[in-house]
């Protein structure tokens, strides 16, 4: 089992791998919002929005 942590958008409870590793893209199940995982020093788990860069298609 891994980490709960409560989604900042819709307060969804989000399950986080034990094996998550910094910079991992989670998605909340209930408003689909993307995270992006960061490991700070002391071990804590942080969530950030996911900055997604859009294709160019060769622009």
């Amino acid at each position: 089992m891994g980490f709960l942590m409560n989604c900042p958008e819709c307060d969804a409870e989000l399950e986080i791998p034990e094996d998550v590793i910094s910079g991992e893209i989670i998605s909340c199940p209930d408003c689909g919002m993307d995270y992006e995982v960061h490991i700070k020093e002391n071990g804590e788990l942080e969530l950030k929005p996911a900055e997604i860069e859009g294709e160019d298609w060769g622009e």
